[in-house]
């Protein structure tokens, strides 16, 4: 089956525009012109990526956001006129994987759909493995990560950034080594983003939250007592 795209706006014009050159490149697009159809139609469809305008009637993207991250860990890309800084910190923190600006250039979104599909759906599986520690279960084949047996819906940037820090365990990591590492050298944001994240991980991991620890004026380390 294809990859199945949910492209939502409430101009027309905007999503015809990202559908063209999604099916380019072999995409299979499905549209709703607000959050409400958009969410019947993730309950009820396979979908493999969003990309979520923010400006909507019915439910705006913020809330769909809100709504589908209390279950899924599905790829979002907000795709919006709201440009401030607060606008894309808030975006963060309610789980999108990137924040495109508009007026956008398609190409750059394209590249941005495909480099998201490749890492979510497409990574290596002989680096694959299941890591344990503390209660805390990641399965890396699958992408699923579990706490005390309950799984954990992670966003693919909250997964991303739990893994680096399992990856470099017991080192204490600069918010501008974690922004440049997962987000990239080329990423357009401040370090609160990384702030956001890490609070946002966190809450998820609830009473195993310890294993990521603050050192005051630093940055951050992931510590671990019972590694099996």
């Amino acid at each position: 089956m294809r990859e199945r795209i949910l492209v939502v706006d409430d101009e027309e014009r905007i999503r015809k525009l990202i559908g063209a050159y999604l099916k380019k490149e072999g995409y299979e697009i499905i549209e709703a012109e607000n959050g409400l159809q958009a969410f019947n139609i993730f309950k009820n469809s396979k979908i493999h990526l969003i990309i979520l305008d923010v400006m909507m009637p019915v439910m705006d993207g913020w809330s769909l956001c809100t709504e589908l991250r209390k279950t899924s860990n599905v790829p979002i890309i907000f795709l919006t006129a709201k440009g401030e800084d607060e606008d894309k910190l808030l975006g963060f923190e309610l789980g999108t994987d990137h924040y495109i600006s508009k007026p956008f250039n398609a190409k750059l979104l394209v590249a941005k759909v495909k480099s998201l599909m490749n890492r979510v759906y497409y990574s290596e599986p002989e680096l694959k493995k299941e890591l344990y520690f503390d209660g805390l279960h990641i399965d890396e084949l699958s992408h699923n990560v579990y706490l005390n047996e309950a799984e954990l819906y992670l966003s693919p940037k909250e997964y991303d950034l739990l893994l680096y820090f399992v990856a470099n365990k017991g080192i204490v990591l600069s918010r501008e080594k974690i922004l440049d590492s997962i987000w990239g050298i080329d990423f357009y944001g401040d370090l609160r983003t990384v702030d956001t994240y890490i609070k946002r991980l966190r809450e998820k991991l609830g009473e195993k939250a310890y294993l990521i620890s603050t050192v005051r004026g630093t940055g951050y380390k992931f510590e671990v007592k019972n590694e099996k």
